[in-house]
This record gives C-alpha cells, sequence and structure tokens, in this order.
C-alpha cells in the first residue's frame, strides 16, 4: 500500500525575494522609513497644513517663528516654525521632498536606460563602437560629478528639466561601464553563441539574451545613484545652481535657513536636513539589502 506523500508548495519569485529581503531587519525599518516618506510626498497636498506656493496664505508676519508658535491671526500652528517667508517648515518639506525625489528618480531611470543600452551596444558590437564609447565614459568618470553638473547648470541656467539634464549627464557612465561588463562575461556563454548560430538578428540578442543578465547589477547601482542624485540635486540648490525659488528642492530649503544660523534660527535648516538625512539613508539601507538579495552569491536558504 502506497503512503501519500506531503505536497510541497512551491515559493514564487515574488516570495523568495520577500523572504530574503525582509529578512534584515535594518533593511525593513528602512523600507517602511522610504515607504512613509514617499507616501508623505505623494500626499502633501492633502495632508500639508498650508500650501508653501499659495502666496495669499503666507504672511510677513509669520516669518521666521519658533516650532509651535501659532499664526498671526491664530488659525494655524507651526510644528516646525516658519521660514524667511512665513512659510510653515512642515508643509514646506512635504513639497520639497516631492522635488528631490521626482529629479532623484526620473534622473536615475533616464541615465539607466540610456547607459544601459550604450553599456549593451558596446560589449555586444566591440571593435570601434566599444572603443567609442567607453573612452567617453573614461573621460565623464575623470571628472568630479559635481564640476559637471556645476558647468552645465552655469550654462543652461536653473530648473527642473535642467537639473535632470545634468544628472543625467554624471551618472550615464555608470551603468554604460558596468553593463558592458556583463554583455562581455554573458557573450562569450553558449546560449549567446547559440543564438548567432540560429541567425537572431543582434536587437533581438541583446533585449532578449543579453539584458535581463545584465540588469541585476544595474537596478542595485540604479537604486544608490538615487540617494547619490538627491545628495547632488541638493547640494547643486544649496549653491545656488539647482532649481529655482519657486520650485524649492530641501537643498534650497536648507540655503534658506542657513545665514540665520548663528542668530539662533536653527530649525529652518535643521528639519530640512533631517528630512534629507532620513530620504537618503532608508535609500541606502533599501539599495544595500536589493544587493544582497540580487546576489546569488551572498544569499542564504
Amino acid at each position: 500500500m502506497q503512503t501519500s506523500q506531503p505536497v510541497v508548495a512551491l515559493e514564487t519569485p515574488f516570495k523568495r525575494f520577500a523572504r530574503h529581503f525582509f529578512s534584515s531587519k535594518i533593511a525593513t525599518v528602512g523600507f517602511i522609513a522610504l515607504l512613509l516618506i514617499v507616501l508623505a510626498a505623494l500626499l502633501a497636498p492633502l495632508i500639508s497644513p498650508q500650501n508653501p506656493y499659495d502666496l495669499s496664505r503666507l504672511d510677513v508676519m509669520d516669518s521666521r517663528l519658533e516650532p509651535g508658535k501659532t499664526s498671526a491671526d491664530g488659525s494655524l500652528t507651526f510644528l516646525m516654525g516658519t521660514d524667511d517667508q512665513g512659510r510653515d517648515m512642515l508643509s514646506a518639506i512635504l513639497y520639497g521632498i516631492r522635488i528631490s525625489v521626482a529629479v532623484g528618480v526620473i534622473s536615475t531611470v533616464i541615465a539607466l536606460v540610456l547607459g544601459l543600452a550604450l553599456g549593451l551596444l558596446a560589449g555586444y558590437s566591440g571593435g570601434r563602437i566599444e572603443s567609442f564609447i567607453m573612452r567617453v565614459a573614461d573621460i565623464q568618470l575623470s571628472f568630479p560629478p559635481i564640476l559637471i553638473a556645476l558647468i552645465l547648470l552655469a550654462l543652461t541656467g536653473q530648473g527642473v528639466g535642467k537639473i535632470i539634464i545634468a544628472l543625467v549627464a554624471v551618472q550615464w557612465a555608470y551603468y554604460a561601464r558596468t553593463a558592458r561588463s556583463a554583455a562581455l562575461v554573458e557573450r562569450k556563454k553558449e546560449y549567446i553563441e547559440a543564438a548567432t548560430c540560429l541567425g537572431l538578428s543582434p536587437a533581438r540578442i541583446i533585449f532578449r539574451h543579453l539584458l535581463p543578465n545584465c540588469l541585476p547589477p544595474l537596478i542595485v547601482i540604479a537604486a544608490l545613484q538615487v540617494a547619490s542624485a538627491i545628495s547632488l540635486e541638493a547640494t547643486l540648490s544649496f549653491l545656488g545652481l539647482g532649481l529655482p525659488v519657486t520650485e524649492p528642492s530641501l537643498g534650497l530649503l536648507i540655503a534658506n535657513g542657513f545665514q540665520y544660523l548663528l542668530s539662533g534660527k536653527y530649525w529652518i535648516s535643521f528639519f530640512p536636513g533631517i528630512a534629507l538625512l532620513a530620504t537618503v539613508v532608508a535609500i541606502n539601507l533599501v539599495a544595500d539589502q536589493l544587493r544582497d538579495v540580487l546576489n546569488p552569491r551572498l544569499q542564504t536558504q
């Protein structure tokens, strides 16, 4: 008489990914913190006590009020104080996070797509195409990123679109070199040789075979570069070359309060600085865990 064998439920790739990712308490805390920050930024128009862009809601009598003070008309309590224009700092931070995160994510995605395409083309084609792309990437990587961004913004001026272009210009080479290295390794494997012998077009080989195998390390780099892009944008805005005053990011909010630090008005720069630090740390914690999860050699069963 045969005995029935227990049925073993197969673990889906998503469940396996979630199990590995949330096995780290630090990564879980970082993910929750990042999720709260993103939700707060997305819901800023609904949860902000004040619209910092609405000039009719601002009053010069509310300028540089300490945290916990009430507005001149008694209608609003400023939990984090106000800046030199009378804006509620909590509202300004929520709106500033929206701009900072949006600039960081958009610039990283564009740079990833551009660098990935050029890297795969260089790794698969070889020859002069590879030499040209890699020499351009080497030249770009030989200069500090902030220097390239400063030069581009000095030439083009301020604006969200212009700073995104500057951030793409300093990021794409990282992805191109990584994608090219991964493509060189994959190009020598049997399945690429078999696809070539079958007469598949280069475009199909690149997108159907090379791309899926080269993507995991680039995802990790992209997650880390989002934090770098946010920090670089904040630095440029702090120096007055990033976003205009009408579109304040966290860096610009920090810059607005820098001149008042010595007079004791610490909150104008302190709270945006804490928000920037929390955002960058949360992204880095998530990115570090992504690196461990997407690298099979670091996974433990």
